[in-house]
């Protein structure tokens, strides 16, 4: 730009015309060529993130705010953007923790399942006997149909009524005018499933959001091969957390010049 100026007469609209205008434009279409051959429109809006109080992930939109006004820089991103690579790095982390244990790894197999013709006697006297708190449904072909858990039995045991739980539950169970007779009246449905080779961290979202207790596991053709529970969950997550903790503590026992044996055995 110096050397036109000084190359080329010209008034102040001249250059403001060519090359100001033209090379800003010529800037623009590139760019916007660019970005549209990548996959990114441009320019690219600068959208605030919705603010809500419901956790996604490992924090929220207002620790993202938290977190910005303490660094109280200028950032060449988005506040969006930053949230989205925030939560990208909160989810590989996460994935890091689990490794690639899919839900095959981690699953009760096999499941006890009933199907939907089975007495409310019969599902009661199961999930008491083997102390489980949800059954899956089946079909003759084991396809999922829905789920009965405690709080189906719970919720029609008539709990306004002023006799003890157990006579209500038993009365339930035991079957009366009026009262449901089969697992297929009081279970619920459709019924959230999960494929064996989803990774296990994938029901985390289903478990801590969805207000799921237990998921029912299918195979490559929809039938019902085992049951994840919160505490299957919990349980692999923490060995999980257990052995990287393990292993930072070798390294920094090899960090500091001795093996941890060989720091144990020193008095």
């Amino acid at each position: 730009m110096a050397l036109y100026v000084v190359l080329t007469a010209g008034d102040g609209w001249h250059l403001a015309a060519f090359p100001i205008l033209f090379n800003v434009v010529v800037l623009l279409v590139a760019a916007m060529v660019y970005n549209g051959l990548t996959g990114r429109r441009y320019p690219h809006p600068q959208r605030v993130a919705a603010r809500t109080d419901v956790v996604q992930g490992a924090f929220t939109a207002s620790d993202v705010d938290a977190a910005l006004a303490h660094y109280n820089q200028v950032l060449d991103v988005s506040r969006a953007d930053l949230e989205g690579l925030l939560h990208l790095a909160g989810r590989a982390a996460f994935q890091r923790t689990l490794g690639d244990v899919r839900c095959s790894d981690i699953m009760s197999k096999p499941p006890f399942a009933v199907e939907a013709g089975v007495s409310l006697k019969d599902a009661w006297a199961l999930m008491r006997a083997q102390q489980i708190k949800a059954l899956p449904v089946v079909d003759a072909q084991r396809l999922v149909v829905g789920i009965v858990t405690v709080a189906d039995f719970m919720r029609l045991a008539n709990l306004d009524m002023h006799e003890g739980l157990g006579q209500r539950l038993r009365t339930l169970v035991m079957g009366r005018a009026g009262q449901p007779q089969a697992v297929g009246e009081i279970m619920s449905h459709p019924v959230q499933v999960a494929r064996m080779a989803q990774h296990a961290m994938d029901l985390v979202p289903l478990f801590s959001q969805g207000g799921h207790h237990h998921i029912p596991i299918v195979d490559g053709e929809d039938r019902l091969v085992g049951v994840i529970t919160q505490t299957d969950l919990v349980r692999t997550l923490a060995a999980a957390v257990q052995g990287r903790d393990e292993h930072d503590s070798a390294g920094a026992a090899l960090v500091q010049g001795r093996a941890p044996s060989v720091a144990a055995a020193i008095p």
